[in-house]
């Protein structure tokens, strides 16, 4: 399904600042950029017509492995360098992607994405809304960089470009309605929030992820995961977006670590129930009508409870929990692998305690809560989950990470 080099890969990206040139109140990185992005992405194409989610989401992830490749490149010159070495640019960044991911589905993948990066007209729909989020992230990312930035003197010649590229992407409706800053605009304000909610918060790590990383990460476990099931694609593109989503709620709430929410009997009822009242007062009022149904079933909303870690298909308009999801795997039922994201999530957190304790931070509760979670993970529809994380805790202890990177080098 997956391996360690394409998770460092993944979670490298959480390493790698943003604006690095300009004094900033908070950090931001590229992991949480991307993610912002997706959320974004995702509302913008529901509100467009003849958009194919599986291309938005696959688009999506090639542009984000390139950019972890090139990231020594700032954004404006990359772009610069693309117009006139494309063909250069993305033959070297294949070169070193290719190792990683050659044997993710049967290699089509990196076929995929070797033909993405040729051929400019491929996905050419899901690419300008992809290249829209994408500058709305950044633009909100821009918002705080300019309140710690005003004494520049180019930071006015900044702000006056950033403002007029919205123009690029006026014909999206979403575009117009998240830059006059209507209900949708409140809920990517409220999505970028939680890149300062940090994960693990009881400990000090290497590198950080926030919430809101955390929930990408996921989402790209289970769009691998997808792909070693064969998925259909509706149930590809729910996993996906549950996964992204899964923490939303934490905007409001705030993260809460496990052990926590089970220190006190029936506490974690307690959350949920707040959960859904809030997402109910918070969030549904502000997403568009059209997207309710679908965005609850996404969220785990049904019969009163929320629960997005179940295995859910949609029969004749109602949500049914279901044992055996692989009976399913048909777009009219809209299935959703709620077992096997909980794996994805479970398997994110491994390998968050896992790098720290690889860079020589090993807090007791980084160990225990390792040792806690490996327990946890299992085999769903053939995918086994512990077996990866016991690749990757042997590829990053000392041997195998120093093997890795000079494997990448």
């Amino acid at each position: 399904m997956i391996n360690p080099r394409i998770i460092d890969y993944i979670f490298s990206s959480a390493s790698i600042q943003r604006w690095n040139d300009y004094p900033r109140m908070v950090e931001l990185v590229e992991l949480d950029k991307q993610a912002h992005k997706f959320i974004i992405a995702y509302f913008i194409a529901k509100l467009e017509k003849d958009i194919n989610f599986t291309h938005l989401i696959e688009a999506g992830i090639f542009e984000f492995l390139r950019r972890v490749v090139v990231t020594d490149i700032r954004p404006d010159v990359f772009r610069k360098a693309l117009q006139k070495k494309s063909r250069e640019i993305n033959a070297w960044v294949i070169s070193k992607l290719a190792p990683s991911i050659k044997d993710i589905d049967n290699g089509t993948f990196l076929q995929k994405f070797e033909e993405y990066l040729s051929n400019p007209e491929m996905y050419k729909k899901e690419r300008f809304i992809l290249k829209a989020a994408s500058y709305l992230a950044t633009k909100w990312e821009f918002s705080i960089v300019y309140q710690t930035s005003q004494f520049l003197n180019d930071i006015e010649d900044v702000k006056k470009s950033v403002d007029e590229e919205i123009e690029d992407y006026y014909e999206l409706i979403g575009v117009r309605k998240i830059a006059l800053n209507k209900k949708l605009g409140k809920i990517i304000d409220l999505s970028g929030r939680l890149r300062f909610q940090k994960r693990w918060a009881q400990t000090p790590r290497i590198p950080e992820t926030s919430v809101l990383g955390h929930m990408l990460t996921v989402a790209i476990f289970g769009y691998f995961f997808s792909l070693e099931v064969n998925a259909c694609d509706k149930r590809l593109q729910n996993n996906f977006f549950t996964a992204l989503f899964h923490d939303l709620p934490e905007a409001l709430t705030r993260d809460i670590i496990t052990p926590v929410k089970y220190c006190v009997d029936e506490l974690s009822e307690i959350i949920a129930e707040y959960e859904i009242e809030k997402i109910q007062e918070s969030i549904l009022p502000n997403i568009p009508e059209i997207l309710h149904e679908e965005f609850s079933y996404i969220l785990g909303l049904y019969d009163g409870i929320k629960e997005e870690f179940t295995n859910k298909i949609k029969n004749n308009g109602k949500i049914e929990v279901v044992e055996d999801i692989s009976k399913y795997n048909i777009d009219k039922y809209e299935a959703i692998d709620g077992l096997a994201l909980k794996q994805c999530d479970k398997l994110s957190a491994f390998v968050e305690a896992s790098l720290s304790i690889s860079h020589g931070i090993k807090s007791k509760e980084l160990i225990n809560g390792k040792k806690e979670i490996l327990k946890g993970l299992k085999v769903i529809q053939g995918v086994d989950f512990k077996a990866i994380a016991t690749q990757i805790d042997y590829e990053f202890g000392t041997t195998g990470q120093t093997q890795a990177r000079m494997d990448f080098d």
